[in-house]
């Protein structure tokens, strides 16, 4: 390991269609390159920018009180509304970085971030926001998201959703299929649930006055996907979501259909057959898509950045006691679902794209 200052990061995922994602928190902008999108798809600005809009800080009295705008610039790949095939390149300006916050933290380590990590491995942290380990570049991804969702549109009838779950103790009934996700965007916790979004808010409003952080899960179905996306062993269509969805801040697991639950059940209660309407597997059998409703659900942990004192490292190695300074999210997750959606369409349209050389 003596290179270990010596190191480059992995900053591009997916197969046929890729991403690169580039920038920093409190740098000029953070933004991504898309590579692989097929000509002539209608780049719908109004339709980016809704989907940014739904993930920007600042949006309600649960957020991080960080105010960005999150107004789009493409650069290249788009001519008269259209992708011209050619990489597509999009920046959103930092607009209101505070950098003066983490001065404070410049030679400390802050518990349940990357902190810690970074400086071991490359040997230059970037401590304003977290850097490239800020949620921050999630916007970026939001934005390549929806224009993957623009292609799915295009040329399926695949549809991509998610709720918020629970927060912390309060839970959703199962199945979640009982509720209108729709009325999820009726409130700002983005819970299908009136009464259940109501709690959550109050209890989110109250850790956040107590210094504290809240975690909890989000939902998340693709439905009209069509039987044969994903392969059998190495490039699983549930392995690539659960690496997208792994990606994903703050993101601690993931399970498909009936998941953890499947192990209560016996091989007659859990298989999906043909005389039956269940969906243990989620919509995916042995790694392919089968023509159900995928389904899946994430476990979020609460949010690392907290004002209440914590015991701290510092780079001498010595303990501090200290607060987070800064604007933070109290809870994550409502924030989060546009980024879940975002990434669910990227690999929904990279795979698209992959089993397409298969077509004859």
């Amino acid at each position: 390991m003596k290179d270990r200052y010596i190191c480059s990061m992995a900053n591009s995922f997916g197969n046929q269609l890729s991403v690169t994602s580039f920038g920093e928190s409190h740098g000029p902008c953070i933004g991504v390159v898309i590579d692989g999108l097929p000509s002539n798809i209608f780049i719908d600005k109004a339709f980016i920018q809704k989907a940014l809009d739904r993930r920007k800080p600042g949006q309600s009295s649960i957020s991080t009180q960080r105010k960005e705008s999150d107004q789009f610039q493409i650069l290249s790949g788009v001519f008269n509304d259209r992708s011209t095939g050619a990489p597509l390149t999009i920046i959103i300006p930092n607009e209101d970085a505070q950098s003066k916050d983490y001065e404070a933290l410049k030679n400390v380590y802050r518990p349940g971030h990357a902190d810690f990590v970074y400086d071991k491995k490359y040997g230059n942290r970037d401590y304003k926001g977290g850097g490239r380990s800020s949620a921050r570049v999630t916007a970026g991804w939001v934005a390549a998201g929806a224009i993957a969702a623009l292609y799915l549109k295009t040329v399926t009838n695949i549809e991509i959703s998610a709720i918020v779950s629970s927060i912390y103790n309060i839970a959703l009934a199962k199945p979640y299929t009982q509720y209108d996700w729709t009325t999820a965007e009726n409130n700002i916790v983005r819970c299908p649930d009136a009464a259940k979004a109501s709690e959550m808010i109050a209890l989110i409003e109250r850790i956040k006055q107590e210094g504290n952080s809240l975690g909890g899960t989000i939902a998340c179905k693709i439905e009209n996907a069509p039987v044969g996306l994903g392969e059998p062993l190495f490039n699983k269509l549930n392995a690539e979501l659960a690496k997208a969805m792994l990606s994903i801040n703050a993101v601690k697991g993931i399970q498909f259909g009936s998941g953890f639950e499947s192990t209560q059940l016996l091989g007659s209660e859990n298989n999906d057959t043909i005389a039956n309407n269940s969906n243990h597997d989620g919509g995916i059998t042995a790694g392919i898509s089968n023509g159900k409703t995928i389904e899946f659900e994430l476990a979020f942990k609460p949010t690392s950045s907290i004002s209440l004192p914590q015991n701290m490292l510092n780079t001498a190695g010595d303990s501090e006691i200290m607060s987070v300074p800064g604007r933070h999210d109290p809870c994550v997750l409502p924030r989060a679902v546009p980024i879940v959606e975002a990434m669910a369409a990227l690999v929904m349209a990279d795979q698209y794209l992959l089993n397409l050389k298969y077509i004859k």
